[in-house]
């Protein structure tokens, strides 16, 4: 590249990083200026415009706004009053969002339970968020009921969105609801520090946990994505993506809500009628994780993959191997990859299309990031610290942790964490740099290059070691992916008697009649030794999170013990070079240490 393409890409670079900072720079701690306090300026500015669209429905803002003012009153009428928490556990619905926006009109706080829950983890979520009122989708009643008697006591359920014969009708009481907007008085004693919404990780190892998120972190979700994805009044977002997630139910919804754009409502992700529904809405823009774009890449070519009217897609989890090939083969113009978790204090951007990358920040911007790369030993689970005691920034090229500086008087730096206190103490580390530093370590690892972009690498955990190497799980995945047939990858590490490390382990879903024996050749020829599975477990379905996020916690305590597993699990037969399955002799073999890799 030439000096002066460089410079002028450099400007263009700098003036959109500072446009972004602008959209965000009267976001304060302090401010009286609430997130509702947005969202009605935004209604009163496109009363007219669309804002919600759901099959043959749609509300305009004035009406999204009615509808949400209803609620409030509602919510007034049972006793609430702000800080009091009220669960919601609704599917995607046209009201999604109205209900939680009513709610924060009068200061109380929405809890967005995830709507695939059941019995126990259903009510640890209701319990630790701390809720009063209930409101229980119609369709989700049998959920509900396998949870009751685990619920806490006190709770008031309401059925909502049709009608059910065990709960109060929360569609009849907000009927007859005032439409007009609640005085802002009710609201005045908050600041928009104060907590606005609670939300909760996705569970991948363990219950999940109730993320505090504060005014200022909703409206830095909710505006931090309109510049880069140059979101106006005009686009419409195709929302696939479960809204009691952040990643839909706040940046999604945000694209529009802060333009006065409009949301199209689908109750789920499905490959076979995305293409059919882009087109038929009109779908501009759409919200994606990275394993939703692979499982599109690897449907059937569809009529319509190309007629659609989407101009950008904004998200996270693209990984550098589908990227390219998903915006060839569906004519994407502009991919937004972003990085964040739901309670952390550290996100990037890549407004670039810069493949593979979450964001980026040049050396020369260093210094208004709080975020930094730091040394982390797997093999111990610890941070590399000098000689002096302080932690090691990684070197160009070099995978570390993700950390972010906690700094108390930048509303931008705060950690807010979890309801369990405890649980916030433990993603706190001190004295990384100087004595009595306080960071946010997010147990990612990732790596920059030389212009300082960042790329994801893998988990912390998820990453392990063999044969004294270190094995990142995400790139095993995309190399096995790419061999046909084989739909989705989730690997991770098992114990085999004798050895150090964990030996690799994939459990795949792929096609019935899956070629064993070239699957074997292609991952010879596309990993190193060290990184090739070990073991493979072939099933019909991977156990995911509504934001295809990997459950690895069960496989691991399984392994590759065919007593335990209903799938097939095969081996790399070192004598053959073959997978060959494994019954119960020759897992008996390998745990006697009979059979060596």
């Amino acid at each position: 590249m030439g000096i002066i393409k460089k410079i002028i890409q450099e400007v263009k670079f700098v003036r959109t990083m500072k446009r972004m900072l602008s959209a965000v720079e009267d976001v304060d701690s302090a401010s009286t200026n609430l997130l509702p306090d947005d969202i009605e300026r935004i209604v009163d500015k496109y009363p007219s415009n669309i804002a919600f669209i759901e099959d043959e429905r749609e509300w305009t803002y004035r009406e999204f706004d009615d509808y949400a003012n209803r609620v409030a009153h509602w919510a007034l009428g049972e006793g609430g009053k702000p800080g009091d928490t009220v669960a919601i556990f609704v599917r995607n619905r046209l009201e999604y969002v109205a209900v939680w926006f009513g709610l924060s009109k009068i200061g109380m706080i929405p809890a967005l339970i995830n709507y695939q829950l059941r019995a126990a983890a259903l009510a640890h979520c209701v319990k630790i968020s701390h809720a009063k009122l209930v409101i229980v989708d119609h369709e989700l009643v049998d959920a509900w009921d396998s949870a009751k008697d685990k619920l806490p006591d006190g709770l008031l359920p309401f059925g909502a969105f049709g009608k059910t014969k065990s709960l109060n009708s929360f569609d009849e009481a907000v009927a007859t609801q005032n439409s007009t907007r609640p005085v802002r008085d009710i609201r005045s004693a908050i600041v928009a520090g104060d907590v606005f919404m609670k939300l909760f990780t996705s569970g991948t190892t363990g219950m999940p946990k109730a993320a505090k998120i504060t005014h200022t972190r909703g409206q830095y979700y909710m505006r931090g994505f309109v510049v880069a994805s140059g979101a106006t009044s005009a686009d419409r977002i195709l929302m696939v993506l479960p809204m009691y997630h952040g990643t839909g139910g706040l940046c999604g919804v945000g694209l529009a809500l802060a333009t006065g754009g409009a949301v199209i409502v689908r109750p789920k992700f499905s490959a076979s009628s995305f293409w059919d529904e882009a087109v038929q809405y009109k779908a501009t823009m759409f919200m994606y994780v990275g394993e939703l774009c692979r499982f599109l890449l690897n449907a059937p070519d569809h009529p319509k993959e190309r007629a659609h009217q989407l101009r950008c897609i904004v998200g996270n989890g693209l990984r550098p191997e589908v990227w390219s090939k998903f915006t060839e083969r569906f004519n994407i113009p502009k991919v937004v990859e972003f990085y964040g978790a739901t309670e952390g204090n550290i996100s990037m951007i890549n407004f670039t299309n810069k493949v593979g990358a979450v964001g980026r920040t040049p050396e020369y911007m260093r210094k208004k990031s709080n975020g930094d790369l730091v040394k982390f030993d797997i093999e111990t689970n610890t941070h590399i610290r000098g000689e002096d005691g302080f932690c090691q920034r990684t070197e160009v090229g070099e995978i570390g942790e993700l950390i972010g500086e906690i700094r108390p008087g930048e509303t931008r730096y705060k950690y807010e964490g979890y309801e369990d206190k405890k649980a916030s103490a433990k993603k706190i580390i001190t004295d990384v740099y100087t004595k009595g530093d306080r960071w946010f370590h997010t147990g990612d690892l990732l790596w920059r290059d030389a212009e300082g972009y960042y790329y994801f690498a893998d988990r912390i955990g998820d990453t392990f070691r063999w044969k004294a190497e270190n094995v990142a799980t995400n790139e095993v995945a995309a190399a096995i992916t790419e061999r046909k047939g084989v739909t989705q990858a989730n690997v991770y590490g098992v114990a085999i008697p004798g050895y150090d490390g964990k030996a690799g382990m994939a459990s795949l879903v792929a096609d019935q009649d899956l070629d064993m024996a070239a699957l074997h050749k292609h991952i010879e020829d596309a990993l190193p030794p060290y990184a090739r599975p070990v073991f493979l477990r072939i099933s019909s379905e991977s156990e995911t999170t509504g934001t295809f996020k990997y459950k690895k916690t069960d496989l691991v305590k399984d392994g590759f013990d065919p007593s335990k597993i209903k799938d097939a699990v095969y081996m790399a037969d070192p004598s053959t070079k073959q997978y060959i399955r494994i019954d119960a002799g020759i897992f008996k073999k390998i745990s006697q240490e009979k059979i060596r890799f």
